[in-house]
C-alpha cells in the first residue's frame, strides 16, 4: 500500500487593505485560481495582520468584507521590526512550515524578515524552507538601514510607482462598482501602460535596477532559500519585485502578464502551481 505524501505547510502573508480571509479567497475559491491546481497534500494557513486600515480598492465590493488589514501603518524601521516580531511569535508557536506565502506588502514582511535574519542572526534556523512572492518588493528604509545606497533616483521611482498604483487601484475600484455592466473581455486598468517607470519587455541590469546598484551585493544581505517570484509586467510596482529578485540568489521568475494582481486564468494558475511543486522538491 502507497504511503500518504507529506504534508506541505504554507503559510499566508495578505497585502495591505486586505486580510487573511480575502488572500484564502483570492488564491483558491476565485475558480479556477492556483491552489485548486495543487494536491491535496497541500495545507494553507493565513495570517492576520495587527492593525485595520483603509480596504483596499474594489475587496469591499468583490469579497464583501469590511475587515482590512495592514502589516504596518507606514514603513518605519520601527513597525515593520513590530511586524517580524509578530511574525516570530506565530512561526515558534505554530511552525514550522515549508513555504511562506506573500502578496503585495506580506512580501514585503517576509522579504524584511528574512534580510535582517540573514545580517543579524545567521546562524538561527528559520522556521519555513522557501517562499512564494507575489507582486511585492522590499521596502527602501530596511534597504537603508541595513547599509544599502538607496540614491534619490532609487526613491523618485519607488514614490512614483506607489502613486501609480493607488491611480490605477482607484480605476478598479470604479469599474468593480459597474461590475454588472462589464462584458468578459474588457480592458482592466492594468491594461494602460502609460506612466509606468519601466519597460514592460525589458528585464534591468543589476547595475541599475530601477535606481539601485544590486550588481555586488554583501554576502550576508543574500537570500539563499528557494523563492519563487511572481510578477505582473503591467504592475506599476514591477521595480519594486525585479529589485527583490535579485537578493535571492536561488530563484525562479514568472511574469504573469498583468498588473498587480493573481489573474486567475488556468494558464497562470497551473504554472504557479507548478512552480509551488517545484519548490516543494528543491527542499524535500
Amino acid at each position: 500500500m502507497a504511503s500518504e505524501p507529506n504534508r506541505i505547510r504554507v503559510l499566508g502573508l495578505h497585502g495591505m487593505g486586505t486580510s487573511g480571509t480575502i488572500f484564502r479567497t483570492q488564491t483558491c475559491e476565485c475558480s479556477p485560481a492556483f491552489r485548486q491546481k495543487l494536491p491535496a497534500n497541500f495545507i494553507f494557513e493565513f495570517l492576520d495582520a495587527p492593525y485595520h486600515v483603509t480596504a483596499a480598492p474594489a475587496t469591499d465590493i468583490f469579497f464583501k468584507s469590511d475587515h482590512h488589514l495592514g502589516w504596518w501603518e507606514a514603513p518605519t524601521i520601527e513597525s515593520i521590526r513590530n511586524a517580524h516580531r509578530l511574525l516570530d511569535e506565530h512561526l515558534e508557536k505554530h511552525g514550522p512550515y515549508d513555504i511562506l506565502m506573500g502578496f503585495s506588502q506580506g512580501c514585503s514582511l517576509i522579504a524584511s524578515y528574512l534580510l535582517y535574519h540573514t545580517r543579524k542572526t545567521p546562524n538561527t534556523p528559520l522556521r519555513f524552507k522557501a517562499v512564494l512572492f507575489i507582486c511585492g518588493g522590499i521596502p527602501l528604509p530596511v534597504l537603508e538601514y541595513l547599509g544599502i545606497e538607496v540614491p534619490e533616483e532609487a526613491k523618485k521611482i519607488n514614490q512614483k510607482t506607489s502613486e501609480l498604483l493607488r491611480n490605477r487601484t482607484q480605476s478598479l475600484q470604479r469599474m468593480a462598482e459597474q461590475h454588472k455592466d462589464i462584458k468578459p473581455g474588457h480592458a482592466t486598468p492594468w491594461d494602460d501602460v502609460t506612466g509606468l517607470q519601466h519597460d514592460p519587455n525589458k528585464i534591468p541590469k543589476e547595475g541599475n535596477v530601477f535606481g539601485l546598484d544590486l550588481s555586488n551585493l554583501p554576502d550576508d544581505l543574500l537570500i539563499r532559500i528557494p523563492t519563487v517570484h511572481v510578477y505582473g509586467a503591467k504592475d506599476p510596482r514591477f521595480p519594486a519585485a525585479c529589485q527583490l529578485a535579485r537578493f535571492c540568489t536561488n530563484r525562479k521568475e514568472y511574469d504573469h502578464g498583468g498588473g498587480h494582481d493573481i489573474p486567475r486564468s488556468t494558464v497562470v494558475s497551473e504554472t504557479i502551481a507548478g512552480l509551488m511543486t517545484q519548490l516543494v522538491k528543491e527542499i524535500q
